[in-house]
């Protein structure tokens, strides 16, 4: 199974191609700028035409979620055109796509995890540009799997649990948002379960399941539970650790507005692909002990 993956560099692409090692018959083709630009149509077509996929994994996006008001047209460009022309050109290659989206699509109201179906309602312009973007894949690919995960972390790139670390390098304490609650996911595990996308898809002899799945990891927490339970690991690892600070989103002003509740319920994922993540207690363990254990936690905010 030849799986091309959009974005070198990112956080999904780089765990595809660490756990492709432990599959059987996985290939990882991962393709990204200049050869691929998804403001740049004819690349597109021409760096996954070239790269023979039969499934392609949309991972690269525009993620800096504040940046983003101020860069609404660069946001779309990307996440919904950009978004579009990858599905286009997989469906053109004769492969599906597997699309990844975000818990920002959901205005956070509640308490219960969303489901698939639940009203959208993105609070701003990152989750309006990835929503868009999924409308965009399934019209240009029949054979689609939209994937929307949240809160990741991995031992790869800039995320909030090297950053966490990095922080307690030099503070005692630090303030974390308490009042906004999700799933951290561990992008290793959501490598995992795109790769039993695949193992499924290839052996299927049904309809092709497209559709929307969520895909994140299991248990929620609030963004200073994360905190806290990063820094007993790595502080019982030797590592660094600071006190952290209870403080709700109006103390720390961003120009974005994040949701209340961006929970995300799996059934679906689990009823399609037999497979769920792990706790997110556990693989956050797993991610901060290695960090720790080779010192590489040097982050940005």
């Amino acid at each position: 199974m030849r799986i091309v993956v959009t974005g070198k560099t990112g956080q999904v692409a780089r765990s595809l191609i660490e756990r492709a090692a432990m599959h059987e018959g996985a290939e990882i083709v991962a393709v990204g700028r200049p050869e691929l630009d998804l403001l740049d149509a004819p690349s597109i077509k021409r760096a996954i035409a070239a790269a023979r996929p039969d499934i392609v994994v949309s991972a690269a996006a525009y993620t800096a979620v504040n940046r983003a008001e101020d860069e609404p047209e660069l946001a779309h460009a990307v996440n919904t055109v950009g978004a579009g022309r990858v599905a286009e050109a997989a469906a053109e290659a004769g492969a599906p796509v597997i699309h990844l989206s975000t818990d920002y699509v959901f205005g956070g109201a509640g308490d219960e995890p969303h489901g698939e179906d639940d009203a959208t309602g993105p609070l701003g312009v990152y989750g309006q540009s990835k929503l868009a973007g999924e409308r965009a894949v399934a019209l240009a690919n029949p054979r689609h799997l939209i994937l929307r995960t949240a809160w990741l972390y991995s031992p790869f790139g800039t995320n909030f649990v090297r950053t966490m670390l990095r922080l307690a390098a030099r503070r005692d304490e630090i303030p974390v948002i308490a009042d906004q609650w999700g799933n951290p996911t561990s992008a290793l595990d959501v490598a995992d379960g795109i790769l039993r996308i695949t193992e499924v898809l290839n052996g299927q002899t049904a309809a092709f399941p497209a559709g929307i799945y969520h895909l994140a990891g299991a248990g929620a927490t609030n963004w200073s539970g994360l905190a806290r339970h990063v820094f007993a690991i790595s502080r019982a690892r030797g590592g660094p650790y600071a006190t952290v600070r209870d403080i709700v989103s109006a103390d720390y002003p961003t120009k974005a507005r994040r949701p209340a509740n961006s929970r995300l319920a799996m059934a679906r994922f689990a009823a399609t692909c037999g497979w769920i993540p792990p706790d997110w207690r556990q693989s956050t363990e797993d991610v901060v002990t290695r960090l720790v254990g080779t010192g590489d936690n040097a982050g940005g905010l």
